[in-house]
């Protein structure tokens, strides 16, 4: 099955995802970084004879919890300068750790992403949303079969946790395990009922096999969801287009995209409508 990011699917990287840069129509090696001692807190000996030196100062106190919930709404880059200070301050800080992997992430620095994840999981091996965090480093760089065992081991770990369930359906769909992936995603499904972003994910991957109505069906539910994005309705509108159903399509895309997007997603949409709908929908496929 051919994969092409430009319809990926609305994943938790995020995904999503996390998730993934939007390209064309419709739409980590494992260097760690290093983290940096703390500041001494003793004093300097004192030689006879000679004066005391001043006593050195101690490292600076965590952020506060206000301060970081703040910073998760910055930029990528903002947000990996200040949780790499943080994991500079206490390098087993492990909400610091995950914290500065998934900026890294956001930054498209997928290898240092997954040495960042590492790093936490050194110290702290069952920490569940570092091993999410690993896993979504390594379907980012393209390596979503080394995704499979840290999402397994925190679905262990945290059973009642959608996303080590969604997370494994990404994984394997992108290593062309779709019947896996389909489980996984009703395994999530369970888990978090009628989650806009599993329900974009299980359509799609139902759409790559054949299987459009079924996939049209998820979709609507997605859409229907208020907190459901664009992305799940361009996704909709593909979904439509592929069957024909262009009126339709043509209002969620122009509903969404601004005109020049809108008119070149169109004519992507003709022309592959006009090649019928399995052979154009191999050439979309899924993304993580």
């Amino acid at each position: 099955m051919s994969r092409n990011p430009a319809f990926a699917a609305t994943a938790l990287f995020v995904l999503a995802a996390a998730a993934p840069a939007e390209a064309g129509p419709f739409g980590l090696g494992r260097k760690k970084p290093e983290a940096a001692k703390p500041a001494s807190t003793a004093s300097a000996a004192i030689a006879p004879g000679k004066p005391a030196s001043a006593p050195a100062q101690p490292a600076p106190a965590r952020a506060t919890a206000e301060t970081r919930a703040l910073v998760a709404r910055q930029p990528a880059l903002a947000r990996a300068a200040f949780w790499a200070q943080e994991v500079s301050r206490d390098p087993r800080d492990a909400e610091a750790g995950v914290a500065f992997s998934a900026a890294l992430r956001g930054m498209g620095k997928n290898e240092e992403a997954v040495g960042a994840a590492e790093a936490v999981l050194a110290f702290k091996p069952d920490h569940v949303d570092a091993l999410l965090e690993l896993a979504r480093a390594q379907i980012a760089r393209g390596q979503a079969f080394h995704a499979i065992a840290p999402t397994r081991q925190a679905q262990r770990l945290a059973p009642r946790d959608w996303r080590a369930a969604s997370l494994l359906g990404v994984a394997y769909e992108a290593v062309d395990r779709a019947a896996e992936a389909r489980t996984a995603w009703e395994q999530a499904l369970q888990l978090s009922p009628e989650n806009p972003g599993v329900l974009a994910n299980l359509a799609l991957s139902w759409a790559a096999a054949g299987d459009l109505p079924r996939a049209e069906g998820l979709l609507r539910r997605a859409a229907a969801r208020p907190e459901a994005g664009a992305k799940v309705r361009q996704n909709l509108a593909l979904v439509l287009g592929l069957q024909g159903k262009t009126a339709e399509a043509e209002r969620l895309i122009r509903d969404d995209l601004p005109p020049e997007q809108a008119a070149a997603n169109l004519a992507w949409l003709r022309s592959a409508a006009g090649a019928g709908a399995g052979r154009s929908w191999s050439g979309v496929g899924r993304g993580s």
